[in-house]
């Protein structure tokens, strides 16, 4: 049995990993290790990519910077997560402000200094990036559109990370050359940008009551939730222009089944968001979004399934 003392230890470690959304890291270290091996650097050995320390680097610097946002996001809504997410802000309570905003700090140094071992142009990216969520948290979060398009923005920019990781090591000659592989990421970056668009606006209507009480001035609060679900609709079915580059103009492979069963998810989201008045009704819609957005992720190995294989080779014969 466990004592009181290392009971709350306990509860404030799990208070803690609920704040940073400790549950969402793998993921994204899992979607940029993909997306180098599969999209960015398809010609080079997986086992290569994977014990890239530089890459490493990069990859755990935006793992960290993007928990860091998490506090300070977490720091700012503490008062409107009281009223939209109860249950969740009781338990994100157990850890002190102050504790939140030492973890906050530390982990941010972290990421500048490994950004600073890889170059000084990673730490650049990284400081400006760190900057971005701050100002984002503090100030733009509350404002409609902008603070939409910001968050949406900020979610996509660790990929970029990698795209100027392996693109710094291209030469000035060979950047004619890969012209047609930056129209590849871009369109996956797109796509994605729209996903995690659409869900920030999920989460607007979701949150409405709280952002009510607390001024923020979000589309559903400014408008109406019409307009909002209006806003919605267009930007799903402007999905479909990422996803045409990416099946009819370029290869990628059997994830073209991916984004058919996306698009047909996505019609009946509208259908369903259409039919829904509730905070329930939209925590499914998000829920919704979240799985086809964790999906895509595992997706990426459809690209060219033959790399798990040649990799399993790889790592046996190391």
């Amino acid at each position: 049995m466990l004592s009181r003392q290392h009971k709350l230890i306990v509860m404030k470690i799990v208070s803690l990993f609920s704040v940073v959304r400790g549950y969402n890291i793998p993921i994204i270290i899992l979607a940029q290790y993909l997306s180098a091996i599969f999209i960015l650097a398809p010609e080079k050995r997986a086992l290569d990519i994977l014990l890239d320390f530089y890459l490493f680097l990069i990859v755990f610097a935006s793992a960290i910077t993007i928990a860091s946002g998490y506090i300070i996001n977490n720091f700012y809504d503490s008062q409107k997560d009281l009223i939209n997410r109860p249950n969740k802000s009781m338990l994100d309570r157990l850890v002190s402000q102050k504790t939140k905003l030492t973890v906050y700090f530390s982990l941010n140094f972290m990421a500048a200094l490994m950004a600073l071992v890889v170059s000084w142009r990673a730490f650049l990216f990284f400081s400006a990036y760190i900057f971005l969520i701050w100002f984002y948290s503090h100030k733009i979060k509350k404002y409609a559109i902008i603070g939409n398009l910001m968050a949406a923005f900020m979610a996509v920019l660790p990929f970029f990370a990698i795209l100027l990781f392996f693109y710094n090591q291209v030469s000035f000659e060979e950047l004619e050359n890969h012209r047609g592989h930056f129209v590849v990421i871009s369109s996956h970056a797109m796509f994605l940008f729209l996903l995690l668009l659409i869900r920030e606006m999920i989460k607007d209507l979701e949150n409405l009551k709280g952002d009510l009480a607390n001024n923020y001035q979000t589309i559903p609060v400014i408008y109406n939730e019409k307009v909002s679900k209006q806003i919605i609709t267009v930007l799903t079915f402007l999905t479909v222009l990422p996803v045409y580059v990416l099946i009819n103009v370029y290869d990628v492979g059997y994830m073209d089944i991916y984004f058919y069963v996306c698009f047909a998810t996505m019609l009946f989201f509208l259908l369903y968001l259409w039919k829904s008045n509730s905070k329930e009704q939209y925590l499914m819609l998000h829920n919704v979004l979240k799985f086809l957005i964790v999906s895509g992720v595992f997706c990426i190995v459809l690209i060219n399934p033959n790399v798990l294989w040649h990799g399993k080779q790889l790592i046996s014969n190391y």
